[in-house]
């Protein structure tokens, strides 16, 4: 696949039959995070317009936002809202609930977030996935404590992990069905950089057209680190590190 047929793709997932002003893409203040770039190179490259959900406006069952004075209606909705950080905005005005029933299609739907999350690892059963347990299937913490990693289910972007804890870490969880141990992963920095090496690590990128038995892989995200977790926040005072891209071969 090529650039111009994965964005031929990307455009027939994401709009369907619709026209591109009545398809949107779904955030809490889309200017403001970190992947802000990737909304605005979505609007060039295909049209994807990015609304905060603050802006979206509901009449009977039908949605809406305003541009330019004009009320369009939302007809599909690419999600990328973070459903820890939408549940800490109590400041932020909403127009329409998640769970309630609306005349627009999810282009992803919101459940995935928690169907393919965190919540599932403790459920896989092989050599390359690290051993996980939910906390509250643990009565004490395991001897090696220090080999393992406390994370919240449903945080994003390393919020709320703990690389290192301690058995007051493990003791002071009150939630514990909301949290998971997971067996610690030692990344090795294999990648040359004019100074130190970087830690890799590489996510594979679906799309999954309506009808289809499968998934299609058709991108990737590679991303480098030189701090103690992958992510912005561990690597501000870090150079040669963050997002890149692995070739395919023909």
């Amino acid at each position: 696949m090529n650039s111009e047929e994965y964005i031929a793709l990307l455009r027939k997932i994401i709009f369907g039959n619709s026209r591109p002003e009545n398809a949107i893409l779904l955030e809490v203040e889309p200017p403001n995070q970190n992947t802000a770039i990737d909304f605005y190179i979505s609007r060039r490259e295909i049209g994807l317009e990015f609304v905060c959900i603050s802006d979206v406006k509901k009449e009977g069952k039908d949605l809406y936002y305003i541009k330019d004075g004009r009320k369009i209606g939302i007809e599909r909705i690419y999600n990328s809202v973070i459903f820890d950080e939408l549940h800490k905005r109590h400041d932020l005005p909403r127009g329409f609930e998640f769970t309630e029933e609306i005349n627009a299609h999810w282009v992803g739907h919101p459940n995935w977030f928690f169907r393919i999350s965190k919540h599932t690892l403790p459920l896989l059963n092989s050599p390359f996935v690290p051993k996980s347990y939910f906390l509250s299937d643990l009565d004490t913490a395991p001897e090696d404590l220090e080999r393992y990693v406390l994370k919240p289910l449903f945080s994003f972007s390393g919020q709320g992990v703990i690389i290192n804890p301690t058995r007051a870490d493990f003791d002071a969880v009150e939630d514990r069905s909301n949290f998971i141990l997971q067996r610690k992963m030692e990344y090795a920095p294999v990648i040359p950089t004019p100074n130190v090496p970087a830690k890799c690590e590489m996510r594979m990128m679906f799309l999954w057209e309506d009808g289809a038995p499968r998934p299609q892989l058709v991108n990737n995200l590679i991303r480098l680190s030189k701090g103690e977790m992958v992510g912005v926040r561990y690597n501000k005072d870090k150079d040669w590190v963050g997002g890149s891209v692995g070739f395919f071969e023909e």
